[in-house]
C-alpha cells in the first residue's frame, strides 16, 4: 500500500486526473513490480478503497480519478508518520543503542521527538516494546 499512497501523491499533480491504468505503471515504476504483480485490476481495487475513505473521487461519468485535498493531507500525514515515527521506533525495539539525535535540531524535530516518546509509551503499555 505504500507505494500506492506514493503513486497517488505523484499522480495527482495531473490536471486532468488519472486512470487505473497510469497509476498501475507508476506503482511498478516506484516499486519495483512488474505489470503482473500489479496490474490495473488491482490498481482498480485500490482506488474503490481509497473512494470508500473519501481519499479520491472519481472525476465525472469518466474513469479517471483525482484525490481531493483532504486525500491528500491524510496520505502525507500517514507517509511522514510511518518514515518519521513509526519506523524509527521499530528500529529502536530492536537495538538497544540510543542515537545521539540531530546535529542541527530544528523545532520539527522536537516534534517528531515528542511523537516518538509517546509512541513508545503506548507501545509498553500494549506490551509490544520494552
Amino acid at each position: 500500500m505504500r507505494w500506492v499512497a506514493e503513486a497517488v501523491i505523484a499522480l495527482s499533480a495531473a490536471s486532468n486526473g488519472f486512470t487505473a491504468s497510469e497509476l498501475a505503471a507508476r506503482v511498478c515504476t516506484l516499486g519495483k513490480q512488474t505489470p503482473a504483480q500489479y496490474g490495473p485490476t488491482r490498481a482498480a481495487y485500490d482506488l474503490k478503497k481509497f473512494r470508500g475513505q473519501q481519499i479520491v473521487q472519481r472525476i465525472g461519468q469518466t474513469r479517471r480519478y483525482e484525490a481531493g485535498p483532504a486525500g491528500l493531507k491524510a496520505i502525507t500525514a500517514l507517509i511522514v508518520l510511518r518514515d518519521k515515527a513509526i519506523k524509527p521506533l521499530l528500529a529502536a525495539a530492536r537495538e538497544r543503542r540510543r542515537s545521539r539525535g540531530a546535529q542541527n535540531p530544528t523545532p520539527l524535530d522536537a516534534h517528531y521527538d515528542a511523537v516518538r516518546a509517546a509512541m513508545r509509551g503506548v507501545f509498553h503499555e500494549l506490551g509490544i516494546a520494552a
